[in-house]
């Protein structure tokens, strides 16, 4: 299954449109911080949910990757408080997603599938979180907590939500227009 430069397209606008509420994601993210207990984290999967949208949507390798890049690209154009690391952060997120479609053969796109892929990226923002140092000198108690926290965060928005979000799409017919295959035919694959 070759990306298509109407599905390269379709995955770039939709990173753009999550590159924005990344952006925005960020005040909402420092509400939470002075709660302690990384509370915060729980709500950090905002950050890596285009990749799992745009994988569910267009189920073709690479997509995941694609939309997670280009969404920290267009947070990052829009004037990222982060600056240039949420490019790294996006290709290692986005290659967390799409590793967990790989080894389901870009075959399975259920609400277990797109879990995993949430967590992954949380996986990765955490490895990345780990290179700049930022969780280094944390008590063990209470990295445990942040990873705990951020891996919920990954599963109920980036896993959960996203999938969701695709099926309440899927209901309205919108994806038809970018999905030549029925519904049906992806279910059948599920099985």
């Amino acid at each position: 299954m070759k990306l298509k430069l109407s599905d390269i397209l379709i995955t770039i606008v939709i990173a753009l449109v999550f590159g924005i509420i990344y952006k925005l994601w960020g005040p909402v993210y420092s509400l939470f911080k002075p709660f302690g207990l990384h509370i915060g984290d729980v709500i950090y999967g905002m950050w890596f949910i285009a990749g799992t949208v745009a994988m569910l949507l267009l189920r073709k390798p690479g997509v995941a990757l694609l939309a997670e890049t280009a969404a920290a690209s267009g947070e990052f154009l829009v004037g990222s408080e982060y600056g240039l690391s949420v490019l790294l952060y996006g290709i290692i997120q986005g290659l967390g997603t799409e590793l967990m479609f790989a080894l389901f053969g870009y075959k399975r796109y259920t609400a277990f599938v797109a879990a995993l892929g949430g967590i992954a990226a949380a996986v990765g923002s955490l490895i990345m979180d780990a290179a700049y140092g930022y969780v280094m000198d944390l008590a063990l108690w209470n990295l445990l907590l942040l990873i705990g926290a951020r891996l919920i965060g990954g599963f109920l928005i980036a896993g959960l939500l996203a999938y969701f979000l695709v099926e309440a799409l899927e209901k309205t017919g919108v994806t038809s227009l970018i999905r030549p295959a029925s519904d049906e035919d992806y279910k059948a694959l599920d099985r």
